[in-house]
């Protein structure tokens, strides 16, 4: 019974969570850079994010994992950085829903049950910023994001195959 409200909860958090600016634009159409950048953002708001909640309740497993997380995320954003100070914008970083919404508490759940929440958590978010660079490649506006985009990629696809593995298994 526990599993079946978890992965209720689960759900439903990872309705809140799909908060992200590419959802509130035109299905289809082709963020521009800055629009790209601040997805981006978010995403790694996201991420550190995650780590501050499991450093407050998580276990070691993923605790590990959310602190190698938020430092991809830290190297991500100084290479954003530099793209979007060439652009000469300031790309727009919306509020996010912490990540410890989504999380399930370890006190009130068993240690599987906390896991598959991380990873539950993650899904939604990496299924958003992967598809939001597929559509920025289409007809990219700045060479050297299209270039950061490509390279991203496979590492992203990566990540988020991995966290449906683990939960799956866990």
């Amino acid at each position: 019974m526990r599993i079946f409200i978890a992965i209720v909860l689960a759900f439903i958090s990872n309705a809140a969570l799909a908060d992200s600016t590419a959802e509130q634009r035109p299905a289809g159409r082709t963020p521009t850079a800055t629009e790209t950048i601040g997805d981006l953002y978010t995403f790694s708001r996201f991420q550190q994010g995650l780590l501050e909640s499991t450093d407050l309740k998580g276990n070691a497993e993923v605790k590990h994992l959310a602190a190698l997380r938020a430092e991809e995320a830290a190297l991500r954003d100084k290479a954003l950085k530099q793209i979007h100070e060439a652009i000469g914008t300031e790309p727009r970083v919306t509020k996010t829903t912490p990540a410890s919404a989504s999380l399930i508490e370890p006190e009130t759940s068993d240690g599987p049950t906390f896991v598959r929440s991380f990873y539950a958590a993650q899904i939604p978010e990496y299924e958003s910023v992967i598809d939001l660079l597929e559509r920025y490649l289409k007809a990219p506006d700045n060479a050297a994001l299209a270039a950061f985009a490509r390279e991203q990629l496979p590492m992203l696809r990566s990540q988020v195959k991995d966290a449906k593995r683990t939960m799956a298994d866990k």
